[in-house]
């Protein structure tokens, strides 16, 4: 079975999406167990992520990004609107999840702690 990048961001039993579990450092060997999210950004398909990456190195200009992926323009607005409307499902999906973490919060369910560090995971941030 040929492993890929979209396998390891899904279940190759239910395709259900895949957390992270476990941490490890690989000049030490500490390892954090635990419940992690990963940023929005990694979270994309791996086709907008490459996307992302040569909007950022073609500073926005969209006529050398075309050029890069060696697309037309129509193609790449197509694939821009997708990137768009996949990124703002998983921001909305994002702030149903932060409003979970609050009402646990509040109900005495989780620690602020471990809420603030989910949401900061969420936000890309450590």
């Amino acid at each position: 079975m040929k492993l890929s990048l979209h396998i390891m961001r899904e279940c190759v039993n239910c395709h259900g999406p895949l957390q992270a579990a476990r941490l490890s450092c690989t000049a030490c060997g500490l390892s954090f167990e635990g419940t992690f999210n990963t940023p929005r950004l990694a979270r994309l398909e791996p086709d907008q992520q490459q996307l992302v990456e040569q909007m950022v190195l073609a500073a926005g200009n969209l006529k050398d990004v075309a050029s890069a992926i060696e697309v037309s323009y129509p193609t790449l607005r197509k694939r821009l609107d997708n990137l768009i409307l996949a990124l703002s499902t998983l921001r909305e999906q994002d702030d149903a999840q932060i409003a979970k973490f609050l009402s646990a919060v509040e109900a005495g369910e989780m620690t602020a702690e471990s809420a603030a560090r989910l949401i900061r995971e969420l936000h890309g941030q450590s």
